[in-house]
């Protein structure tokens, strides 16, 4: 695994993103994100409408800082729940 953070797309994100994973530099999550969305208008518009989770739990404050090492998942809405 390549060193910093580690961001890894699903379904819907995925396919807007064109890859599974992407890694960036330490950050605040919403640095982090804004960064995975530069050029990618779809990206952006599913990515408003993601949940996330950082190192395996949900975070709601995208003000919080992802350390090197760290893992995000970006989860699109699921249908029925």
């Amino acid at each position: 695994m390549e060193k910093g953070v580690e961001v890894r797309f699903f379904a819907a994100a995925r396919a807007a993103a064109g890859v599974d994973q992407a890694h960036f530099s330490s950050a605040p999550l919403a640095l982090i994100l804004a960064e995975a969305c530069r050029d990618k208008p779809v990206l952006a518009h599913i990515i408003s409408q993601c949940s996330f989770l950082l190192d395996s739990v949900a975070v709601h404050d995208q003000s919080i800082l992802v350390k090197d090492g760290s893992v995000i998942d970006v989860l699109p809405r699921f249908a029925g729940g």
